[in-house]
């Protein structure tokens, strides 16, 4: 039994936990759990803890439905949100077949498996995400059927006495105490939109704390009796909920992006990284931005970007290079500003990191940067410049991922599959509704 394994134990006992949780995901990014005794965690550690596998989304087919949990000592937390009177903590898993092997429809995996192509290249994946999201009254819309929000603040406004004040004050120290170190939080742009950026980690630590996050934000609210939607776009006239991510990669100590007096200060790796994901956005966007309401966020309007461009510190870019702070260069990274808070974050990061990665593998040549607003140019001009459109829907995204040589070999068949299958269902069941907007423009005329 390894230290971290032991150290488990012994807390356990010395904290006298009562229920230890497993998490673990499905396809979708929905946090699954299982509450195991205190007694039985140490067999866990040692041969998995079996569950049936088929009757989660995407993990097995129903005649390999045997899987295994297979706790992840590193990730333990007590879980403060459950109380001091019987102590509830948690750890990640990895999914294992009865065999012993990673399972290949593991989100989890998924992303270790990119992250270990990246290794063989030489390169550690550091990310920080900005996680947007709304609080509101509650679940309940209000008399016109739109969500309610807890204020009316906008960007950066302190409200005396509001609402989203205490809650953020609350949500980042309970992230600190499960130890999620948080770099700062405000009032985002929308009334009651709320943001809180996570100090960098490598991107399996940030994949798991992202997880981990949304659990806090929503118990926090439920205890202060408002509800919490990382939802993309629940208002039609406020701005949708992004997921904007800052990558770099490091060869040792040394970060991979940095090149001293190259234009932006940016290295050839960072050039052919910041390519690649150009070039194959449209093939991941399904899996960065996938339910329907998410093509709301990125066509409608605010500061969500929608069309295949770069840019120096250019908010309008899907990709933006930030401001180079002079003798700081072990800062130098990019930002992805097309994913949305609603993503799952190992199948996401995967996407991102291996397009990244193949830009740099093929040595994929970087167009011009955009200067200009994106937004503000006419189609023809976008189309000059090459700046074509991400996905216009969830069902112009499927396709584009089923067309994609790329995505199968970075989320492997299973997942590929079973992810798509899902997507398609959820199109198919949005095409067929009627909504209150065909109601309300149709009946009376036609």
């Amino acid at each position: 039994m390894d230290r971290q394994q032991e150290f488990v134990l012994r807390t356990i006992e010395e904290r006298d936990v009562r229920f230890v949780r497993l998490w673990f995901t499905d396809v979708v990014g929905s946090l699954k759990s299982v509450a195991l005794a205190p007694a039985e965690v140490e067999g866990a550690f040692e041969e998995g803890l079996g569950f049936d596998g088929s009757a989660i989304e995407g993990l097995a087919r129903v005649f390999e439905s045997d899987m295994l949990l297979q706790p992840d000592p590193s990730t333990f937390q007590i879980l403060p949100w459950r109380g001091e009177t019987e102590q509830t903590s948690r750890m990640f898993c990895d999914i294992l077949t009865p065999d012993g092997e990673p399972s290949a429809a593991d989100p989890r995996n998924v992303l270790k498996r990119t992250l270990a192509k990246a290794a063989d290249m030489g390169f550690t994946c550091y990310t920080h995400p900005e996680v947007e999201f709304y609080l509101l009254k509650s679940q309940e819309p209000g008399p016109d059927g739109a969500p309610v929000p807890v204020d009316e603040g906008g960007y950066f406004d302190h409200v005396p006495g509001g609402v989203a004040q205490d809650f953020r004050r609350t949500a980042v120290a309970m992230l600190e105490s499960v130890g999620i170190s948080v770099e700062f939080s405000h009032h985002e742009a929308g009334p009651g939109q709320n943001e809180i950026d996570l100090r960098y980690a490598d991107a399996l630590q940030t994949a798991d704390n992202l997880m981990t996050f949304r659990t806090v934000i929503k118990e926090v609210a439920l205890q202060q009796n408002t509800y919490a939607t990382f939802m993309p776009k629940p208002f039609t006239a406020h701005p949708g909920s992004g997921m904007h991510t800052h990558f770099s990669l490091f060869e040792g100590d040394t970060n991979a992006f940095y090149e001293a007096g190259a234009e932006f200060q940016l290295s050839e790796t960072a050039r052919q990284f910041i390519a690649g994901i150009l070039r194959h956005a449209p093939e991941f966007t399904a899996v960065t931005n996938q339910f329907v309401n998410s093509y709301k966020r990125l066509w409608g309007g605010g500061e969500a970007p929608s069309y295949l461009s770069w840019g120096h510190n250019n908010r309008s870019a899907l990709v933006r290079v930030p401001l180079y702070k002079p003798g700081k260069g072990q800062s130098a990274r990019i930002e992805y500003r097309g994913i949305d808070s609603a993503a799952n974050p190992y199948l996401a990061y995967a996407s991102l990191l291996g397009a990244g990665l193949k830009g740099i593998e093929e040595g994929y040549e970087l167009p011009a940067a955009a200067e200009d607003d994106v937004w503000s140019l006419s189609s023809a001009e976008r189309r000059a410049m090459g700046h074509d459109p991400l996905p216009a829907s969830l069902h112009d995204a499927i396709r584009a991922m089923e067309d994609s040589e790329l995505m199968p070999e970075i989320l492997g068949e299973q997942v590929f599959e079973h992810f798509l299958r899902n997507k398609r269902a959820e199109w198919q069941d949005y095409r067929l509704q009627v909504t209150p907007y065909e109601l309300q423009r149709n009946l009376g005329i036609l």
